[in-house]
């Protein structure tokens, strides 16, 4: 079944966190160089089913926030969180009210390893229920305890599962939902799926995913960190690399886009999307070490939706493919061809850009710039090309066999 309705995630960042310690909360802390909240809204804010990410944030993280979604695209305008997690989240859902109809996924901030296919998965769900959770089957054995410490029962684990986000509604149903709950003194649920059950609704379930933990205390952080420094990728053993080469030529305008910033220049730059020579490149590179065909073959230029589009929306789309499949991309590298403009003075806010896109460190990311010594169709300056290589590794599976 095709769902067609738009889909907005709510992110919820209110939490003090005080479990993990340190000075600022933990969606806050750095993992890998960049903050766990970044990591978190940059999984909804690149993928393409996505219409709008809406962050609850506590009202004294205004600077912190701002700060974690800096040029990520499809950001709403934050919105103050309550007492309590329900608070919070009814809170978004009032700030969603004019969206219905529309489906919501509710996450939380804390949890930055989701994967595209997960999210996918969640939406895919909204399509026929009014209420979907991701859920993994619990492998250990439990046994409730009495007061004094004492086995009181070992459950059945067949029936028992454990629950993570993001979790999938009907926007209207879930709103509704909350505020009866709200209305009857009901505020310690302890997530949205609770919520609408005791509202009487009937909650699907779909496959969770082992690595989509929740960082919830300073153990949990630094284990991150240092899964983070090793790159995650050893597990990784497939190592592919991919080429692009783009070329655009100059029209009539007053700024380029390269690497996902405006520059300056007396001419644009010409083609169906914004034309941005780097990112085309780019993502041509990650979609060459995929095997999975070009650009032209995932976003037409016969296609009218692409007309004016931001070319970060493509680059996204190629790093969800490479998570899609259990991989990681390891390293981006550009290299831009022109006369002008210089490329030098926005060689950094181009490395940040890129490596918010593809949701890597910075570190991960090089720009370079070269002319081609007055030679060529560059040298005259009538456009600009651009070169690129993508490193990435996947997980070998039976079909490499």
């Amino acid at each position: 079944m095709t769902n067609s309705r738009r889909c907005i995630a709510i992110v919820v960042a209110a939490g003090r966190g005080t479990r993990a310690g340190g000075p600022v909360p933990k969606q806050y802390r750095l993992v890998g160089g960049q903050s766990v909240l970044r990591q978190t809204l940059q999984l909804f804010a690149a993928h393409p089913e996505v219409s709008g990410v809406l962050t609850v944030i506590h009202k004294d993280d205004s600077d912190l926030f701002a700060e974690a979604a800096a040029d990520l695209p499809k950001m709403l305008a934050p919105v103050a969180g309550g007492a309590t997690r329900q608070d919070s989240v009814r809170a978004g859902l009032h700030a969603l009210a004019a969206q219905s109809p529309c489906s919501v996924l509710v996450h939380d901030a804390a949890r930055p390893f989701a994967s595209p296919a997960l999210i996918s998965r969640a939406i895919a769900a909204t399509a026929r229920y009014d209420a979907a959770i991701p859920v993994l089957p619990v492998t250990d054995t439990i046994k409730t305890v009495g007061e004094r410490g004492a086995v009181a029962e070992t459950l059945d684990r067949a029936a028992l599962r454990t629950v993570q986000t993001p979790q999938a509604f009907d926007l209207e149903a879930l709103s509704l939902a909350h505020d009866a709950a709200a209305a009857a003194g009901i505020v310690h649920l302890t997530d949205d799926a609770a919520v609408m059950e005791w509202a009487g609704h009937s909650v699907a379930t779909f496959e969770g995913e082992t690595t989509n933990v929740k960082l919830t205390s300073a153990e949990d952080l630094a284990r991150a960190a240092r899964e983070a420094a090793g790159g995650g990728l050893a597990s990784l053993p497939d190592v592919r690399m991919g080429t692009g080469f783009d070329v655009h030529a100059f029209a009539p305008g007053d700024h380029v886009m390269l690497g996902g910033v405006a520059i300056p220049h007396a001419f644009a730059l010409a083609g169906h999307s914004d034309a941005d020579v780097g990112l085309h490149a780019l993502t041509d590179a990650v979609l060459g070490a995929l095997g999975d065909g070009d650009i032209g073959a995932h976003f037409p230029p016969s296609d009218p939706q692409w007309k004016g589009a931001s070319s970060d929306r493509f680059l996204a789309h190629a790093v969800g493919l490479v998570a899609a499949r259990g991989g990681r991309v390891a390293h981006l590298d550009l290299t831009l061809i022109c006369e002008a403009p210089k490329v030098g003075p926005h060689r950094e806010a181009i490395r940040a850009q890129v490596a918010g896109i593809a949701g890597v460190p910075v570190g991960r990311v090089s720009v370079k710039a070269t002319t081609t010594e007055k030679l060529g169709f560059t040298g005259r300056r009538e456009g600009i090309a651009a070169m690129a290589s993508a490193t990435i590794r996947l997980p070998f599976t039976e079909d490499d066999a």
